[in-house]
């Protein structure tokens, strides 16, 4: 039900008033929203221009004026949280809307492509979790997938409580995560889900600020490449010879009882979709820009892995962009570390997985970010695991521990040094206050050494005391690097005493896979 409402300010106001009411919000300041506590929070929408508007909340009066393009923003005061349904009323001289059952609490937003967009439904106990689903203090919102290079201001959606009808399409980590910050901190919760699935991070950037970084100079000139032969006569003509030739190509797989392969894609949906540099920023991110929210968790990276070389960069800049975008600059910001996928691992060798995963460790370099590592829940032959309550759970720890001051363990392990010992390495962990211990078996699995060779073998490990692994290798007399979990899909069993897994690492400097080529001279 959508509880906003409209006034018309007097008989003459009523008088002269067009038809269609000039007054008008954004779908993300809307009925049954929920407020960021103890920050402003921005409260804006369109009139005409040079219009006086005024927005009144919580005992607090402030007045705004629309510009040239009709816009008005005002900044509300900080406020506690506040479990009280609320109105909050926007006026003009000709026209009042006032929002009905407005809170005040904790704002995330929950961002990345189809593990984050993976819905209640999908988790192993979606059924159960979305019966058991009654919060109305746990407000949602879904931000529609539009892609466009063109900055959009508003979308279709509407906030609304966490019942089993609105929690199951929603998104699972998303809920998850906001669901024990709600039971913990026993304040409202309103989480935005934008996530959007297949989707790259460059996508998510604003496109101008990604075209001035000359660190990625290739990137926008492959973009520009693309981009002219999409919106060619040749692209156009590709496509139609295509489709024909599809047609025989599903008839036949048809025939034989085999699975009908997708259909070939139009250039119109590359230049919609969710791979061009700017595209679901200035579609999803940029009509909530401003909005006011605690932090994001985010969980992307699978459509990176073929350039993880260029994340160690890419992601960083858009966590960095993310925050001026929203004046932020410490703005909390938590991922999850890619999965293991695909075969188990026989013997060791290179990874572009592996490498988009250190990527991502790399850029905790960054304050107020952590890291989610879920190296022991993925599904060899499913690219989208299941299990996304636990995935939920490591990234909360974040957020209680490093915002909410909550004493919990949070952080995986660490690599920290390694020592040779005659033909032995001992590799000692950071812990952050746990200790480590081997899953299943005492053995110490998933770790392999290389000599000056640089061929990686197995290794057998045993935990010593604490935080320390010891290493041998029948074949490497003289160890040089070690690797932990350093694959698609490695096996592995080291955690903490909490049960976080140690997270993948290694420790040579050997050239990347992914790492571009120089130009032949």
């Amino acid at each position: 039900m959508n509880f906003r409402t409209l006034f018309p300010v007097g008989i003459f106001a009523l008088s002269i008033l067009p038809v269609q009411a000039a007054l008008k919000l954004p779908a993300i300041v809307s009925d049954h929203m929920v407020l960021q506590q103890k920050q402003s929070n921005r409260i804006w929408g369109w009139d005409e221009p040079g219009t006086e508007v005024t927005v009144q909340f919580s005992g607090q009066t402030k007045k705004g004026k629309a510009g040239g393009d009709g816009r008005w923003s005002v900044d509300l005061d900080p406020v506690e949280a506040n479990a009280r349904p609320q109105e909050l009323s926007v006026s003009s001289p000709a026209q009042k809307v006032v929002l009905q059952d407005v809170l005040v609490g904790e704002v995330w937003m929950c961002s990345g492509q189809s593990n984050m967009g993976m819905t209640v439904s999908g988790d192993w106990n979606g059924d159960l979790e979305a019966v058991a689903s009654n919060y109305p203090n746990l407000r949602l919102i879904k931000v529609p997938q539009v892609g466009t290079q063109e900055l959009q201001n508003d979308f279709k959606g509407q906030w609304q409580s966490a019942t089993a009808a609105t929690a199951s399409p929603f998104s699972a980590v998303g809920y998850f995560f906001g669901r024990y910050l709600h039971q913990t901190l026993g304040v409202p919760v309103g989480l935005i889900d934008n996530a959007w699935g297949g989707s790259s991070a460059e996508a998510w950037i604003r496109r101008s600020t990604i075209e001035a970084d000359s660190r990625f100079a290739s990137l926008m000139e492959t973009t520009r490449k693309t981009e002219e032969y999409n919106t060619s006569e040749k692209a156009r003509s590709d496509f139609e010879a295509a489709k024909e030739k599809y047609k025989g190509v599903a008839e036949k797989a048809k025939a034989e009882g085999k699975p009908v392969p997708r259909p070939p894609q139009g250039p119109e949906q590359w230049l919609k979709g969710n791979h061009r540099p700017g595209n679901i920023f200035a579609g999803v991110v940029h009509p909530t820009l401003g909005y006011g929210i605690k932090g994001v968790i985010w969980y992307q990276g699978e459509s990176n892995s073929g350039r993880a070389w260029e994340y160690r960069a890419l992601f960083p800049f858009m966590i960095e962009q993310w925050r001026k975008e929203w004046q932020q600059p410490e703005l909390p910001f938590y991922w999850v570390q890619l999965a293991d996928f695909m075969a188990e691992v026989k013997e060791p060798g290179e990874s572009n997985w592996a490498e988009l995963r250190e990527a991502q460790t790399r850029t905790m370099a960054l304050p107020k970010t952590g890291q989610a590592v879920i190296i022991d829940l993925g599904e060899g032959k499913d690219i989208h695991p299941k299990n996304k309550h636990d995935v939920a759970a490591r990234l909360v720890r974040w957020a209680l521990a490093k915002d909410y001051g909550i004493k919990i363990a949070y952080r995986s392990p660490e690599y920290k040094s390694m020592e040779v010992q005659g033909n032995k390495v001992v590799v000692t962990m950071d812990c952050f206050g746990s200790k480590l211990r081997a899953f299943d078996v005492e053995e110490a699995r998933g770790f392999a050494i290389c000599g000056e060779d640089k061929v990686w073998r197995w290794a057998t490990g045993r935990i010593l005391g604490a935080d320390k692994v010891e290493l041998t290798c029948a074949e490497v007399s003289k160890p040089v690097a070690v690797r932990y979990a350093w694959a698609n899909n490695p096996v592995c069993n080291i955690t903490s005493a909490e049960g976080l897994p140690l997270t993948p690492f290694r420790t040579d400097d050997f050239e990347m896979v992914t790492q571009p080529k120089p130009a032949a001279k």
